[in-house]
């Protein structure tokens, strides 16, 4: 009999097409009155958009997120929050925005409500991540658990085919880790397996035609399943490999996972044979050493950069991050040894097949 502990994280899912038109009842039924709403300066059009539903409530629009969330920005969004009486937090967007709103209710406990267009995951995960100095730490606190999430569909029918891509992959290995997880347990291992296979049937059609508003739906369901798996058990040698190159080289955050996940799976395939067999099915293969392979053939089927040289990683920083990794890891199944890792790193980074 396997032993286990299973504990839900508590969070509202408003799920559906046309979603985001709920957005102001939400707000009320928190008890809020000053929603300020966050997003990235390439998306103030519909942050403002988001504001002008809510009216009166809200207390204005911050476009100011970006990529690992630096101190300094984190910093100026909870200024910005004093200065206008914020009472709450609207982040619309993906991963970079919901990580802002995160960083400002670390220290005002102020409730959030997440507007996912990405298929990022964090928005329903208290897990937060901060960058200063090059090094991106990360931390779980339940005061940055969005309270609500409203998945609308239509709000990702503007988000290019090839990040749509490499957010859903970037999703994708949440569910993965999840499976070989130390604290894996049955329920989230059910909900790992059918999020990968939602989202390896959903980001083929999403890329084929990008108005395909039931495949958006299949991979926001994914997304979400994923985001439950991210938030309810830990992550291991992928997360700790990618926090690592997107900390410290600055390199696009989707993109990275979707790249290093092949290689990270096969990594792990001897040490966690059943979790990696569970993860090749769900792709169409039967072998835990499918697993890698098929990851690589799906990126390559979306038109994800295989190669970390081109989403600008430097040869040079191959060694330091290595070591990074092996310096603090994350609980793996395999050892995190300073060969075999930069040996991975070096595959990636020509963007090789998984060894």
């Amino acid at each position: 009999m396997q032993a286990f502990v299973y504990q839900s994280a508590p969070s509202r899912v408003v799920f559906g097409a046309g979603a985001l038109a709920q957005l102001p009842d939400e707000v009320e039924r928190l008890g809020a009155r000053r929603a300020l709403v966050l997003t990235t300066p390439e998306q103030r059009g519909l942050g403002e958009r988001v504001a002008a539903l809510l009216g009166d409530r809200a207390a204005g629009v911050h476009a100011e997120a970006v990529m690992h969330v630096p101190i300094e920005v984190a910093r100026a969004a909870r200024a910005a929050a004093a200065r206008l009486g914020a009472d709450c937090y609207v982040a619309v967007g993906g991963g970079s925005t919901i990580g802002l709103g995160k960083a400002i209710a670390l220290e005002s406990a102020q409730p959030i409500i997440a507007v996912p267009t990405t298929y990022a995951g964090s928005e329903v995960t208290p897990i937060y991540g901060l960058t200063e100095g090059r090094r991106k730490t990360t931390g779980r606190d339940a005061r940055v658990l969005p309270r609500t999430v409203l998945y609308d569909a239509e709000l990702t029918l503007t988000l290019p085919a090839e990040i749509s891509a490499a957010s859903g992959m970037n999703a994708m290995a949440h569910a993965v880790e999840a499976l070989y997880a130390r604290d894996a347990n049955p329920i989230i291992s059910l909900m790992a397996v059918e999020s990968i296979r939602a989202l390896a049937q959903a980001l083929p059609a999403v890329v084929r035609r990008a108005d395909d508003i039931t495949a958006r739906g299949q991979a926001l369901y994914g997304a979400w399943l994923a985001g439950v798996c991210l938030g309810n058990v830990g992550m291991a040698l992928h997360h700790k490999l990618c926090h690592t190159l997107g900390g410290t080289f600055n390199l696009p955050h989707a993109q990275t996972h979707a790249a290093m996940l092949p290689h990270t799976a096969h990594y792990n395939h001897r040490a966690a044979p059943q979790a990696l067999q569970r993860v090749a099915r769900a792709l169409g293969g039967e072998q835990a050493d499918d697993a890698g392979p098929l990851l690589y053939r799906l990126n390559q089927a979306l038109g994800i950069p295989a190669a970390l040289s081109a989403l600008g990683m430097p040869e040079a920083g191959l060694d330091e991050a290595a070591a990074l990794a092996c310096a603090n890891p994350y609980d793996n199944p395999a050892p995190v040894e300073h060969a075999p890792i930069l040996a991975l790193l070096g595959r990636a980074w020509r963007g090789e097949t998984p060894a």
